[in-house]
């Protein structure tokens, strides 16, 4: 059994990989940045600001972890336009933070640090499956922290810190935010068969293709690597990814088809990102050659579950 230091717990991939780890009998120690109602019960949490580096501290002395899964990320890219200072400083500092400090209290500690596909940003304008060895050029200040924090966090390898990178693509699922575009879709066909919001969706650009994965099989894969010897891991970064696209336009055909209101589609110039490529897409050969990892969910199935969740959160007893 391993003691799990988990960052961003209450985040949407932080509860579903909190929950998968409590099930293969790991001891997690997750950690937030405020609380919330929306915590898993019967579960402790920490309050943890890693851009504070006492507070970090404090933590990692006290829960002396044998792994840290470090999710903690302004994730957002249109978050990222309109802060990013803060979002250099929570992706960058707040890695470097906890860095330091494993290495002065936890030195032997594993890390799975999470990057993202994003990191590749103009790389992609190849129309290819990237591979791990694609040259990265990002087009937005999330990708741009996120590169800067794998370039940072490499430094503590070849220092002898034991870990790993993973960059996973377009994961999807139950509790996602609305900045993202598959939860904004659903939401709004929840709103509108709720009689809440006039039946006209409202979309950015659906000629993009994406990789999209469910995040319990992104989940799967994280636990995967928690439970290989390091002598495993042949290289330093992992994609995880489908290995194949799908339209957005494409997405929202499904979503609209597990619903039988009429519905207008309409394009808001708001949504439309001044960066956006037309495909991006990864390779997942490496992860499925060297560990055995696959997706194996359904995307319909992966899509209804969306769909139920908000319209679960936009019912008359909520």
């Amino acid at each position: 059994m391993s003691r799990i230091l988990l960052t961003g717990a209450s985040g949407f991939v932080g509860k579903a990989l909190h929950k998968r780890l409590l099930e293969e009998n790991h001891e997690v120690f997750g950690t937030v940045r405020s609380s919330s109602d929306s915590l898993m019960p019967d579960q402790q949490y920490s309050l943890l600001d890693i851009c504070n580096r006492d507070e970090v501290d404090e933590v990692v002395q006290r829960v002396r972890p044998t792994h840290l899964v470090h999710l903690a990320a302004i994730s957002s890219v249109a978050n990222s336009f309109k802060d990013p200072l803060l979002t250099w400083n929570t992706n960058i500092i707040g890695t470097l933070n906890l860095m330091e400090s494993l290495k002065k209290n936890a030195p032997g500690c594993f890390v799975l640090f999470v990057s993202s596909s994003e990191v590749y940003g103009e790389s992609f304008k190849t129309g290819e499956l990237l591979t791990e060895d694609a040259v990265c050029h990002p087009m937005n200040p999330y990708a741009a922290s996120k590169l800067a924090a794998e370039i940072a966090f490499k430094q503590y390898l070849r220092q002898g810190q034991r870990g790993i990178i993973v960059r996973p693509f377009n994961h999807i699922g139950p509790g996602q935010s609305v900045d993202f575009v598959t939860a904004s879709f659903a939401r709004q066909i929840a709103l509108i068969e709720a009689g809440l919001q006039r039946p006209v969706l409202r979309v950015g650009n659906l000629e993009a293709s994406r990789d999209f994965l469910d995040v319990n099989d992104v989940c799967d894969a994280y636990v995967k690597i928690l439970g290989q010897d390091q002598s495993t891991f042949a290289h330093t970064v992992y994609n995880i990814s489908s290995g194949s696209t799908r339209k957005i336009q494409t997405v929202l055909n499904e979503l609209l088809a597990q619903t039988l209101h009429p519905i207008e589609i309409q394009t808001d110039p708001e949504r439309l990102r001044p960066s956006d490529i037309p495909v991006a897409a990864g390779s997942n050969a490496r992860i499925h050659d060297e560990l055995g990892w696959s997706p194996a969910t359904l995307f319909s199935q992966t899509l209804a579950s969306v769909l139920n969740y908000w319209r679960e959160q936009t019912s008359p007893s909520k």
